[in-house]
Order: structure tokens, then sequence, then C-alpha cells
């Protein structure tokens, strides 16, 4: 059952993760001074990799039992 639960947030992660390289190899492509093509890199990367690591904490919350956020406040 909690296998389930899981597809949603990992499927919503993979789509905004791609959506998000979209958007970096778009940055790599448009010629633009250095400076603003490496912000926007680091911008992506930084919210590819955030996006990642809430998935991560999604998966742990669903596995220790916990069913919403609630409980944190």
């Amino acid at each position: 059952m909690k296998g389930k639960k899981i597809v949603a947030p990992a499927v919503i992660t993979a789509l905004l993760v791609l959506w998000f390289l979209g958007y970096l190899a778009l940055c790599l492509l448009v010629p633009m001074p250095v400076f603003f093509r490496a912000a926007g890199c680091l911008v992506f990367l930084a919210l590819i990799g955030v996006s990642i690591y809430v998935l991560a904490e999604r998966i742990k919350e669903i596995r220790s039992g916990e069913e919403d956020d609630l409980g944190n406040y």
C-alpha cells in the first residue's frame, strides 16, 4: 500500500526535474554573458537538488507511516 503512495510524489518530481532540465538546456544554448549563464545554471541545478531532497524526505515520511505533514505543526 505504501508503494502506491510513493508513486505520485515520484512522478511529480520526475516531471519537475525534466522541466528544470529543459530550462537548464535553454540556459546553456541561448547566447548570453558568462555570468548570467552560470547564475542561471546554478539556480536550476539548485532547484533540481531541492526537488530530489524533498522527494526523499516525503518518501521517509510515507515509510514511517506519517500520512500528512500536519503532525509537524
